[in-house]
């Protein structure tokens, strides 16, 4: 297990250093004047100047590459062009916003996915296997921005017009300052990303769940009089599992990075509207910092993701 980890975290740093580099060649070795952009088209040439040497744009391409990595290794991913405070100041703002609204959703999501992908699967061609495939699909064929405005139409508006206030439009109240507040603003884009996304899983559970079910271990712990909910779901279910996983850390690291649609119909500030800002002014150190930051998140998902492996299949060994 040692060895695999090492091994996993070298390639995870492997990987984040080869993102890096390509980040920065797109945004500081491809052409473009970051100075000229933030001086205006108006300035003169030596307010250009001055500005690309404050920003250190005017030294060598290695040298600049060079200090980008010692300081992104050291934690420090610069400063903001447009209000020059340091990105990680602005991560940290952004980054409980939007791990409130993943892990909400993602345990609303596993509820509903694994709950309806086990009904479909121990009861196929049924009425509760049709309807819960039939939600799935629609559900999966539903945009996400477009699910937030019907919950917004139907939840919000309609009861407010019926004076009925049990769910905000939008904003955000920190967890530590009220947490009951907390829960009312992020219920709805809890639902809205959860929905969405347990309907991948209600497909791979049920079909996973179909594939377990008809091996000859679950027939012998059948015929050996075992309860039949023992068998689901500590033979069957565990054994199933791992799609479900392998799709879980996926989802996880990515949303982490920024749920950019479900934070912008919300309204809330989290690193998905941090990004939409940096990208709008171009403000370069925030936009790698973001860049890096999600593909961390989805580098130790998917580490943790194989260390889980080993303990729910024991046909897996991880060496």
């Amino acid at each position: 297990m040692l060895r695999f980890l090492t091994r996993r975290v070298v390639f995870g740093v492997i990987v984040l250093w080869f993102v890096a580099t390509v980040v920065f060649a797109m945004y500081f070795v491809a052409p473009n004047n970051v100075a000229r952009t933030l001086a205006g088209r108006e300035a003169s040439l030596a307010t250009v100047a001055a500005i690309k040497h404050n920003l250190g744009l005017d030294r060598p391409i290695l040298a600049q590459y060079g200090s980008f990595l010692w300081k992104a290794l050291h934690g420090n991913l610069g400063y903001s062009y447009t209000n020059s405070e340091p990105v990680t100041t602005l991560i940290g703002q952004a980054l409980p916003i939007t791990a409130s609204l993943v892990v909400g959703g993602a345990i609303v999501w596993l509820l509903l996915g694994l709950s309806t992908g086990v009904l479909a699967a121990t009861r196929p061609r049924s009425l509760i296997d049709r309807t819960a495939t039939g939600f799935a699909l629609f559900f999966y064929s539903m945009p996400t921005f477009l699910l937030g405005e019907v919950l917004l139409l139907v939840l919000f508006f309609r009861l407010h017009l019926l004076h009925i206030n049990i769910f905000p439009a939008a904003g955000y109240v920190p967890l530590t300052q009220n947490p009951v507040q907390w829960a009312r603003y992020l219920i709805l884009p809890w639902l809205t990303i959860a929905l969405v996304t347990a309907a991948t899983y209600t497909r791979l559970t049920r079909s996973s769940m179909l594939d377990v079910l008809g091996e000859d271990y679950i027939r012998t712990a059948r015929s050996k009089g075992m309860r039949e909910s023992r068998v689901i779901f500590r033979h069957g279910l565990r054994a199933g599992l791992t799609p479900m996983l392998t799709q879980f850390g996926i989802d996880v690291g990515t949303l982490l990075g920024g749920a950019i649609v479900t934070e912008n119909v919300f309204g809330l500030p989290g690193l998905g509207e941090l990004a939409i800002n940096s990208l709008t002014k171009q403000d370069l150190p925030t936009i790698i910092g973001l860049v890096l930051l999600s593909s961390a998140f989805v580098v130790v998902a998917n580490i943790i993701v194989d260390v889980f492996y080993s303990l729910l299949d024991p046909r897996v060994r991880l060496t």
